[in-house]
C-alpha cells in the first residue's frame, strides 16, 4: 500500500482510501485486480492482530485455511475480519471500523445497484448583451459545438437498412450484474450494459458515422431568451440543451450573461444612476433640460437655486424587475459646472450681482 512499516492506523486508512478510489472498477481508470489487492492488504494492515501476524509470518491469507488466519480468506468469500459466517456474523470484538468514513467510496453499489443514468453532460457558455438589452430583455442565437443527434442514423445508431435487436449481453434489460469484492465481503452491483449503453437494444449493424451511439459532434443553433432585468453574471438555464448522452438524454445548458458597461448609465439594483450637467445660470434661475434614459430623452425641470449633486428621481425609468411586474427608477445626479476663465464683462456682471 506504499506506507512505511511504522505507519499509523490513520496513515494506513488514508493510503487505502486513495488507492481504492484510484483503482475502483467503476471508474474509467479502474483496475479490478489492483482493487482486490488493495482490499486484501487493508484487511491485514487495518486490523491490529492481523498486522502483527503479517509482520511475523508474512502475507499468506489468499486461501481457506492458509497462513495464521485459518479458514475463509478474502478471495474465497470468507469473513474479511477473520471470524466465521461472513459479513452477517463476524465477531466485532476486536474491530473498530468507521463505516461512514468510506461511504463515499462504496456509494455506487451500496445504494441498491443504481446504474448510471446515461444522461449527457451539462454545458456552460457565455453571451454578452448591451445594457439596454439587460433592462428590457432580448433574444439571442448562438451556435454551439457539442454532441447532437447523428444526422446519418437520426439517433437510432443503426446503419441504413439494419434492424434494431435485443441486446444479447444484457438480455434486453440494459443492465448487467457483477460481483464486487470489498473489505466488507462480496457485493452485487448493477451497471449500464456497455454493449448497448443501457438501452437494452442495439442495431445489427452500427451506424458508420456514430458507431452506434446515436449521437455525433456537430453544431446546433440555439435561440436564447434573455429575460428582462437580468444582471451581469446571472445565468439562464436551458433544459436538455447540453451534450447528448448514451441513451438520448441530454444534459442542460447554462448560459452566463455578461452585460456591457454603458457610458451613460450605472445599475444600482433595479434603479439606474446617471448624471446631468447644468451651468451656473440654470442652477440659479432654473430651467427645463433634456436628460437621457433607456427609453430615450425626456424633459427634467430644474428648479431655481438647485445645488450641485442634487438628485432627481424619474419613476419607472429604471430596470425591469426580474420575474415581477414594474420597473425601478432612474436617479439623475445634477452637477453644476462652475465656469473657468471668465471674460472681463462676465466678471463685471457677476460683481454687480448681490448673491
Amino acid at each position: 500500500m506504499g506506507v512505511n512499516r511504522s505507519a499509523s492506523a490513520d496513515e494506513i486508512k488514508a493510503a487505502f482510501r486513495k488507492l481504492a478510489h484510484e483503482h475502483h472498477p467503476d471508474k474509467k481508470t479502474g483496475n479490478n485486480d489492483k482493487f482486490k489487492e488493495v482490499n486484501e492488504a487493508y484487511q491485514v494492515l487495518g486490523n491490529k492482530e492481523k498486522r502483527q501476524q503479517y509482520d511475523q509470518y508474512g502475507q499468506t491469507f489468499s486461501g481457506a485455511g492458509s497462513g495464521p488466519t485459518g479458514g475463509g480468506g478474502f478471495n474465497r468469500g470468507g469473513n474479511p475480519f477473520g471470524g466465521q459466517g461472513g459479513f452477517g456474523g463476524y465477531n466485532s470484538a476486536n474491530v473498530n471500523f468507521d463505516f461512514g468514513d468510506l461511504g463515499d467510496m462504496f456509494g455506487n453499489f451500496f445504494g441498491g445497484g443504481q446504474a448510471p443514468s446515461g444522461r449527457g453532460q451539462d454545458l456552460e457558455t457565455e453571451i454578452e448583451v448591451e445594457f439596454e438589452e439587460s433592462v428590457f430583455g432580448t433574444e439571442k442565437e448562438l451556435n454551439l459545438n457539442k454532441q447532437i443527434v447523428c444526422d446519418k442514423c437520426h439517433g437510432t445508431g443503426a446503419e441504413t437498412g439494419s434492424k434494431i435487436i435485443s441486446c444479447k449481453t444484457c438480455g434486453g434489460s440494459g443492465r448487467v450484474v457483477r460481483m464486487q469484492q470489498t473489505i466488507l465481503g462480496n457485493f452485487q452491483s448493477q451497471a449500464a450494459c456497455s454493449d448497448c449503453h443501457g438501452r437494452g437494444k442495439k442495431p445489427e449493424r452500427a451506424c458508420a458515422k456514430c458507431q452506434g451511439s446515436g449521437h455525433a459532434k456537430g453544431v446546433e443553433k440555439i435561440k436564447v431568451i434573455i429575460p428582462a432585468g437580468i444582471s451581469d453574471g446571472q445565468s439562464v438555464k436551458l433544459t436538455g440543451k447540453g451534450e447528448m448522452g448514451e441513451r438520448g438524454q441530454s444534459g442542460d445548458l447554462y448560459i452566463r450573461i455578461r452585460v456591457r458597461s454603458n457610458k451613460n448609465f450605472v445599475r444600482l439594483g433595479d434603479d439606474i444612476l446617471s448624471e446631468a450637467h447644468i451651468n451656473l445660470k440654470q442652477a440659479i434661475l432654473g430651467d427645463k433640460i433634456k436628460v437621457k434614459t433607456v427609453d430615450g430623452e425626456v424633459d427634467l425641470k430644474i428648479p431655481e437655486g438647485t445645488q450641485s449633486r442634487t438628485k432627481f428621481r424619474l419613476k419607472g425609468k429604471g430596470v425591469t424587475h426580474l420575474r415581477q411586474h414594474g420597473r425601478g427608477d432612474q436617479i439623475i445626479d445634477v452637477v453644476v459646472d462652475i465656469p473657468k476663465n471668465l471674460s472681463r464683462n462676465q466678471r463685471k456682471l457677476l460683481e454687480q450681482i448681490e448673491l
